[in-house]
């Protein structure tokens, strides 16, 4: 934990206020990894966040120590998932970057992504096995066993897909921006 400076001994509050943000930027990194997102991908995204100005991927990259190829692949995710937006604007010929700095657009963003493709990935593999499964019960070939257990698993799946089409409507609520009715957001101190 960071301490401020008690008696006698001042501290260069530039260097202080560096090392606060870097505790910060460190929670970042660690809370995006919880959520599949690269460590090194949350630092880029907090380094981003407190930048005051929108950054060229030299910029990341000198900040980051990192290669160009993975620089751009950091990027290209966080784009991807909505917390670092590709500017129209350029800086002498170059792409401007700038990080989403407002949680709550942040969270809706980064979750609604995530689990929409969740969503795709599972209602399209549903959508592929239910025919299939049911075809296998109806087909008179099909063993008693076999049907019993076709049967388990075809009642397990239309479980499946009463929980995505549930999800579906979670996602277009937290799309909309449904769940952030500003009266009932916290009121920053």
């Amino acid at each position: 934990m960071v301490k401020k400076p008690t008696s006698g001994k001042m501290r260069d509050p530039l260097n202080f206020r560096e090392e606060l943000r870097a505790k910060v930027i460190d929670a970042i990194a660690q809370t995006m990894d919880l959520y599949g997102v690269n460590y090194s991908y949350g630092q880029l995204y907090g380094i981003m966040f407190f930048e005051d100005r929108p950054m060229t991927l030299e910029e990341m990259q000198q900040s980051m120590n990192m290669s160009k190829s993975n620089m751009s692949y950091a990027v290209r995710s966080l784009i991807e998932s909505k917390m670092v937006a590709k500017l129209d604007e350029k800086e002498a010929r170059k792409d401007l970057y700038a990080a989403e700095t407002d949680f709550f657009k942040a969270f809706q963003a980064f979750f609604a992504t995530k689990l929409q493709r969740e969503i795709d990935v599972m209602v399209g593999a549903l959508e592929a096995v239910i025919p299939l499964l049911s075809e296998t019960i109806l087909d008179i070939s099909t063993t008693e066993e076999e049907r019993k257990l076709c049967l388990q698993d075809l009642h397990k799946l239309k479980h499946a897909v009463s929980y995505y089409e549930w999800l579906q409507q979670f996602v277009n609520r937290l799309q909309s921006g449904q769940y952030f009715d500003k009266k009932d957001l916290p009121k920053p101190n």
